[in-house]
Formats: structure tokens, C-alpha cells, sequence
């Protein structure tokens, strides 16, 4: 593989990258100026039509890097095919989205079709969509292998593939099905794989993938350090739980992560019985709920969010000032995933583990891989180094409210229809044209 440093690049513009008018115009009105380095590093060989390995962390800007290259080339093709010819493989429901959310205007500024296929939602309506043409599909390992079996997808018309966080989807077992995917995709195509550690199983996956590579490298695998603060707070743990509520109720945007979907669900109760507007996040929740806890947490009505290691990834959301780890993560890698929520483009950040006497031993050494040299504190709840360092502050204890669902009234049951509409009115059809 080709290995080209970052430094060799230098410092230009989208416009001197070659990216087409219209897109240029959309990024624009989109307030993104200028690109970020892992952009300028790999767009140019993206564009040539080279194989791309790309090592970056979350938060790097890696999403533009892939997704302005496959657009790009996906402009420079025949119109709107019924089959994709561009495809993005992510690891989680939630990062797919994100993805969309920020290629789909993009898109249209060069009359390109975005579509989903992600497991938690109606596979017909996606089958839906798909009928209606698609030029590039973002998709999830598990549910586009559930198309590919039902013959509702066809990769043989694929020429642009990317992976993201490949390195997750090594983690969550997912490698047996991507490799079944770009089996069926043409091997003469172009193949893009970004991914924050280039492990054993990672490496397997480029050498049977990609041809003759040119690889980038914008970040080293330790936390951004020069951005983030890192915090150890020693309690007892008997003081946790009080010390955990005090932090939740800071002002800014914060991140609690635990490693249980019990354990989230039981302590995002606890902070909303006094005062704390916090929601819960993690595999077990419907995709429905997953998407309406994430879009309050964006919009800043919903401060609080108390995940597992599902939000650990993947998931930007600006201005998380404070990302806590209630339960220690299980190794570094964890450790800066986790941290990687927070100081992200350019912002700055504080990360917090809290450490009871049993688990320091652990999680000292655990830092210590992570290339961090925390500040070590001891904290009791209301303790002046817990303010200063957190922002903690005493909740107000009256229990948050949620407002009442709106009732439709009910019909008798003969006056239904099958859908609960006036009997001969049929469904309205939801439509993204």
C-alpha cells in the first residue's frame, strides 16, 4: 500500500478539488467553507477513481471525504438508475442516518437520489423507495443483506463502495455479511474503507478488498488531548449515585454512558424523578424511540442522554461539552470512542470516568493505553472539585413530566376502515419526492 502523510497536502479548497458547481454551491448554503484534512488528503485520489483506506476518528469529517468522492463520480455517470450504483456500508441504525442527513441535500444539488435500508424500520416501505430509483444507498450490513436475499436489492450495477467504521463493524461481529456484500458487488469497482484502527480483522478486509490502496492517516489512535480534558473522579461507592445526579444537572449538553440497557434505563428514571431532563439510548429501544430521544438531544430539549456504547459511535451532535463514564468503558478503545463524542471539529471538551476504590486499578491502566494522563480527584456530592471540573450543580428535584399524547377519538368498529381511515378513503401514502 501507498502511504501518503497528511503533511503532503496542502491546505486548498473544495473549488481546487475538482468537485462540481452545483455541489460546491450546496456546500455552500450548507455553511461548509473549507475542507477538513482527512477531505483534502483523500479527495483527490477519491476522485481519481484510486482505492482509498482512510484512519480517522469519529468527528474527523470523514463522511464529506467518502460521500463528496462518490457523489461526484455518481454525477459524472448515467442518470437515475432503479439500482444503486454508489453504496456506504455503516456499522449502526444511527450513524446511517446521520450519513443521509448529510449527504441527501447534497445529492439533490446534482439530482442524485439518497436512499436507507436499515433494520427497526418497514422493510416494504423501503422496498418502496427503492422501486423509485436510487443512485446511492447507505446501508446497514443486516438489513441490505435481508434485501439481497428477498431480491429487492441488486448490487450488480454498484461501482462506488465505501465502509465506514469498519473497525466497529469488525466489533459487532458484522465482517461474515460485509464480505458476502462485496462478493456480489463488481470487483473491478472502486472501494473506500475509513476506520479509526487498522487491526488484524480490519487488514484481512483491505487486502481481500481493495486494490493497491493509497492510505491517509489524520489522527493517531490516543485522544485528542490538545482539545479534551480528562478527569479521573475517585468515589466511594456509596457517593456515586448522588455525585452522577449532581453532574446530570449541569447546564450543556452531556453524555452518561453505562455498560447495561438496564442500567440506562434505571438511572435515566432516577434523574428524571428529580428534575433532570435526560433520555435513554440503547439497542433494546425501537428505532422510533432511538430517533425521537437523539433528535431532542440535538435541538438542546433533552441536555441529558444515557446510552451504552450504541451512542459511543458513530453519532455526531455539537456542543457536547461533557461526556461521563458511570461505568468504566471496557478497554481503550472504548475509552477514546466514548471520548470521542465530545471536542469534536475544533471544539474543546471534558471527559470524566468515575472510579470507585475496586476499580482503579483497572481503569488507571486502562488510561494509560488510552495515551491520557488524567487529573486524579477525590469527590464527595457538592464538593467544590466536582463543580469545578463538571459544572454540578444540586437538581431541583420536581419531577420531570412528560406531556400527554394526543388521543385520536374513536370510531365505532364497523366505520373503520383497514387502516382506522372512513371506510373507501384509503391511507395517505407518505412521499419523499
Amino acid at each position: 500500500m501507498v502511504d501518503t502523510p497528511q503533511r503532503r497536502r496542502q491546505s486548498v479548497g473544495f473549488a481546487e478539488l475538482g468537485l462540481p458547481t452545483p455541489l460546491l454551491e450546496a456546500l455552500s448554503a450548507a455553511g461548509i467553507d473549507a475542507p477538513f484534512p482527512i477531505q483534502s488528503a483523500t479527495l483527490p485520489d477519491a476522485l481519481a477513481g484510486r482505492d482509498v483506506l482512510g484512519r480517522a476518528q469519529t468527528g474527523s469529517g470523514k463522511t464529506l471525504a467518502f460521500g463528496l468522492a462518490l457523489l461526484t463520480r455518481l454525477a459524472r455517470g448515467n442518470s437515475r438508475p432503479q439500482r444503486p450504483r454508489g453504496l456506504i456500508l455503516v456499522p449502526t441504525r444511527e450513524l446511517a442516518m446521520q450519513v443521509e442527513d448529510a449527504l441527501r441535500p447534497l445529492a439533490r444539488s446534482l439530482d442524485l437520489w439518497c436512499r436507507t435500508v436499515v433494520g427497526g424500520m418497514s422493510f416494504s416501505r423501503q422496498v418502496d423507495q427503492l422501486r423509485r430509483g436510487v443512485d446511492l444507498l447507505i446501508a446497514t450490513p443486516g438489513r441490505l443483506s435481508d434485501h439481497v436475499r428477498q431480491g429487492t436489492l441488486i448490487l450488480d450495477d454498484v461501482r462506488f463502495t465505501a465502509l465506514d467504521e469498519a473497525d466497529q463493524m469488525a466489533d459487532m461481529g458484522f465482517l461474515p455479511q460485509v464480505r458476502a456484500i462485496l462478493d456480489l458487488v463488481p470487483d473491478d469497482g472502486q472501494r473506500m474503507l475509513f476506520s479509526a484502527t487498522l487491526d488484524k480483522d480490519v487488514s484481512q478486509l483491505v487486502n481481500r478488498y481493495l486494490t493497491d490502496p493509497v492510505t491517509h492517516s489524520v489522527s493517531p489512535a490516543t485522544a485528542a488531548v490538545d482539545t479534551m480534558d480528562h478527569h479521573l473522579l475517585l468515589v466511594s461507592r456509596e457517593d456515586k449515585q448522588a455525585v452522577v445526579t449532581e453532574m446530570a444537572a449541569r447546564d450543556g449538553r452531556t453524555i452518561l454512558f453505562l455498560r447495561t440497557k438496564h442500567h440506562v434505563d434505571r438511572l435515566t428514571k432516577q434523574l428524571r424523578s428529580v428534575g433532570v431532563r435526560a433520555g435513554a439510548l440503547h439497542g433494546g429501544k425501537p428505532q422510533g424511540a432511538r430517533n425521537r430521544v437523539l433528535g431532542e438531544f440535538r435541538d438542546g430539549s433533552l441536555p441529558v442522554l444515557v446510552a451504552t456504547d450504541v451512542a459511543a459511535r458513530g453519532i455526531h451532535v455539537d456542543g457536547i461539552s461533557l461526556v461521563v463514564h458511570v461505568d468504566p468503558p471496557a478497554d481503550a478503545k472504548g475509552y477514546l470512542h466514548r471520548a470521542g463524542r465530545t471536542a469534536r471539529a475544533g471544539e474543546t471538551g471534558t471527559v470524566v470516568t468515575l472510579v470507585t476504590h475496586q476499580e482503579r486499578r483497572t481503569v488507571f491502566r486502562m488510561t494509560e493505553q488510552a495515551g491520557v494522563s488524567p487529573e486524579r480527584t477525590k469527590v464527595t456530592p457538592g464538593d467544590a472539585d466536582l463543580v469545578r471540573i463538571t459544572g454540578a450543580r444540586i437538581p431541583s428535584g420536581d419531577p420531570v413530566v412528560d406531556p400527554e399524547p394526543v388521543r385520536r377519538p374513536s370510531r365505532p368498529a364497523g366505520q373503520r376502515g383497514r387502516f382506522g381511515n372512513r371506510p373507501g378513503r384509503p391511507r395517505p401514502r407518505r412521499t419523499d419526492r
